[in-house]
């Protein structure tokens, strides 16, 4: 491991420095397809980067308390990972915003 990097203990991710734009690439893929999906329509790069990223988060979590899924995924396998956490974010805050998105 590099001495420049980030650790989320509770998602089990653990972000180097120079993955920082592979996870950007990620998260706006993945936030501006479930975007489209879930609600429709796309919220902005920046939200769509956002919402990519936490869903990678909450879909790798996912991945491991469900299925005992643990280690890497590749560029693809990540974008299928943020892009399902993604959608259940975006689903639980259209549940919780009464259908507004």
């Amino acid at each position: 491991m590099h001495d420049l990097a980030v650790a989320l203990p509770l998602a089990g991710v653990v972000l180097d420095l120079g993955s920082w734009l592979s996870w950007i690439v990620v998260g706006l893929i993945a936030g501006a397809v479930a975007a489209r999906v879930v609600a429709g329509r796309g919220f902005g790069c920046i939200a769509d980067i956002i919402v990519g990223i936490a869903g990678a988060i909450i879909g790798g979590y996912l991945l491991g308390a469900l299925f005992n899924v643990s280690g890497t995924v590749g560029f693809f396998g990540g974008i299928v990972v943020a892009f399902l956490g993604a959608a259940v974010l975006l689903a639980a805050l259209k549940l919780l915003s009464g259908g507004r998105l």
